[in-house]
C-alpha cells in the first residue's frame, strides 16, 4: 500500500519507486491511448525504459541488469498498473531473463542479457498453440536437427510481446515420441529470419495495447547454439521451475489493480453526487468500499509475504499458485464492484475503472488458468 512501506522494501526500493513512477507518468501515460489504438507499444520506449533501469533490475550487473532483488521488479509492475499501462510487457522480459540466467550457457547470457536490459532486445515466450492451451506437454511445434541447425515448424497463439519481439523463446518438441522429456526451448532471433511470420496484434476485450499475436514457423533454421542450456529435453523442467516467478508477477499486478481500483473509486465517490449528496455518504457505497479495502489489505499482506519468500529463494509452487489464482480472482471482483459505484460512467472507457475491469479479466487465464492452479494446489492436500 502507498501509505506504508512493504516489509521487504528498503529506502533504496522507495527511491527506485519514485524514479519508476516519474518515468511511467512522463514517458508512458501520454501515449497510453495511442498504444491501445494501434495494439502495441512503440519499440523505442523499450529502449527508454532500459536507459532508466526498468528492465531486468534483478539480473546481476555483470549481465547488464540492476543487480538488485525481485522487489525492484515488483515495483515496476505496481507502477505500470498505477499508470494504467498494460501495453508494456516487461514481465515477459523478466521471465526470459531468468530463464537465461538460470539455464543459459555463458555465451547465451553474454549475447542476450545486456541487450535485453538495454531494451534493444524485446522478448516473448511462445508456449501456447491453437490446440493445446495449458497442456504444454502436447505441443506440436517441432524442431528437427539437421547438421548444426534445428529446422522449426509450427504455430503459436496468444503470444505476449509477439508483435515487437526480436528474440522469441519457442517451446517445441525435439523428440516428438516423448511428452515432457521431448520438450526443448529454442532462442529464435527474428531479424531477417526466413520462414518466420507474425500475425497482426489480436483484438482483445482488455489489455488492448499489449501486442498479443500469432506466430508462424515454416522450415525456420535456428542454430543449435540457440538451444537454451545446450541440452535437448530440458524445456519442460526449465519451464516448470520458473513458473512460480511468472505466477507471482501476475499476483503483483492483480494486487496493484485492486489498490488502484480502490484509489480511483474512492476519489470518484467523494466527488460524484446523487439525490443531493455525495455517493460516499450512502451506506451501500461506504460498506462496499470497506469490504474492498479489507480484501485488498489481506491480498497485500499475502503478496508481500510471497515477495519476501521469493527474495529469500523460498517461494514454493503451491504458494505461488495460491497467490496467482486468489489475487487474480479478487482483482476482477473488486474491479467489478468498484465499477458499479461509478454507475454508467464506469462503462465508459474514458474512466480508469473501465480499463481496470477489462484488463484484469485475463489474469485468471494466462500464466496457467486458475483451474490449473487449483489442480496443482489440490495435489498438496
Amino acid at each position: 500500500m502507498e501509505s506504508q512501506r512493504a516489509p521487504w522494501a528498503t529506502a533504496e526500493h522507495e527511491l527506485y519507486r519514485d524514479t519508476v513512477r516519474r518515468f511511467v507518468e512522463t514517458e508512458f501515460v501520454p501515449h497510453r491511448e495511442r498504444w491501445i489504438a494501434q495494439g502495441y507499444c512503440d519499440p523505442e520506449y523499450w529502449r527508454k525504459a532500459g536507459e532508466v533501469g526498468l528492465l531486468n533490475p534483478d539480473i546481476p550487473s555483470e549481465y547488464g541488469g540492476g543487480g538488485s532483488d525481485f522487489g525492484f521488479d515488483a515495483i515496476v509492475y505496481e507502477e505500470l498498473m498505477r499508470g494504467g499501462i498494460t501495453s508494456f510487457g516487461s514481465g515477459i522480459q523478466s521471465i526470459v531473463g531468468h530463464y537465461l540466467m538460470v539455464y543459459g550457457t555463458e555465451t547465451q547470457k553474454q549475447r542476450y542479457l545486456p541487450r535485453m536490459a538495454a531494451g534493444e532486445i524485446i522478448t516473448s515466450i511462445a508456449m501456447t498453440e491453437p490446440g493445446t492451451g495449458s497442456d504444454l506437454q502436447a505441443v506440436k511445434t517441432r524442431a528437427t536437427r539437421v547438421g548444426d541447425h534445428y529446422v522449426l515448424n509450427g504455430s503459436k497463439t496468444f503470444i505476449t510481446n509477439g508483435y515487437n519481439a526480436n528474440l522469441i523463446v519457442v517451446v517445441c518438441k525435439t523428440d516428438p515420441k516423448e511428452r515432457a522429456k521431448g520438450i526443448s526451448l529454442l532462442c529464435v532471433e527474428t531479424e531477417g529470419l526466413e520462414g518466420f511470420r507474425r500475425g497482426k496484434p489480436l483484438k482483445k476485450i482488455g489489455q488492448k495495447g499489449q501486442d498479443t499475436c500469432e506466430l508462424f514457423f515454416t522450415d525456420v533454421r535456428v542454430p543449435v547454439a540457440n538451444l537454451l542450456g545446450g541440452h535437448e529435453g530440458q524445456g519442460f523442467f526449465q519451464l516448470m521451475n520458473q513458473l512460480s516467478r511468472e505466477r507471482l508477477i501476475i499476483a503483483v499486478s492483480s494486487v496493484a489493480s485492486m489498490e488502484n481500483c480502490l484509489r480511483v473509486t474512492t476519489e470518484y465517490v467523494k466527488q460524484r453526487e446523487a439525490f443531493g449528496k455525495k455517493i460516499i455518504d450512502f451506506q451501500a457505497a461506504k460498506f462496499t468500499l470497506v469490504e474492498c479495502k479489507t480484501e485488498t489489505r489481506i491480498a497485500r499482506v499475502f503478496l508481500d509475504d510471497c515477495i519476501a519468500r521469493l527474495i529469500r529463494g523460498e517461494l514454493d509452487a503451491e504458494t505461488a499458485s495460491m497467490a496467482k489464482y486468489w489475487c487474480s480472482e479478487k482483482a476482477f471482483d473488486i474491479a467489478n464492484r468498484c465499477l458499479q459505484l461509478h454507475g454508467g460512467y464506469g462503462y465508459i472507457m474514458d474512466y480508469p475503472i473501465a480499463h481496470y475491469f477489462t484488463d484484469s479479466r485475463v489474469a485468471m487465464i494466462y500464466g496457467g488458468s486458475n483451474e490449473i492452479m487449483k489442480e496443482l494446489i489440490s495435489r498438496t492436500l
